[in-house]
């Protein structure tokens, strides 16, 4: 599976963007698929992920009410959309892609992904 994002970029603080992460194999609706940042000095961190086998959806909880994980299968796109985004959210966002997520605490884990993005750069002043 390869993974591409687009959609980042430079927004002021209370803008909002939509990452997108195109899928290579149209296997990709049945895999846990997360969004990860990392910024500058700064460890990798979960952002949101779902699994949609399992119904299982996660936030980390400094996004939570502001981002939305949603995927659109017939296009095999996944998508983050980012609202009231605050200077702390700049980093660059990476989407992974993991065959099987067995509960939340695994999805958070950017270890056990498989399938990474490039990542696409965001940047909020």
């Amino acid at each position: 599976v390869q993974l591409v994002e687009s959609g980042g970029g430079s927004v002021q603080a209370g803008g909002s963007l939509r990452l997108s992460c195109a899928a290579s194999a149209h296997t990709y609706s049945s895999y846990c698929m997360g969004w990860f940042r990392q910024a500058p000095g700064k460890e990798r961190e979960g952002v949101a992920a779902k699994y949609t086998a399992l119904g299982i959806l996660y936030y980390a909880d400094s996004v939570k009410g502001r981002f939305t994980i949603s995927q659109d299968n017939a296009k095999n796109t996944v998508y983050l959309q980012m609202t009231g985004l605050k200077p702390e959210d700049t980093a660059m966002y990476y989407c992974a892609a993991r065959a099987y997520c067995p509960d939340t605490a695994t999805m958070t884990r950017s270890e056990v992904y498989e399938y990474w993005g490039q990542g696409t750069q965001v940047t909020v002043s």
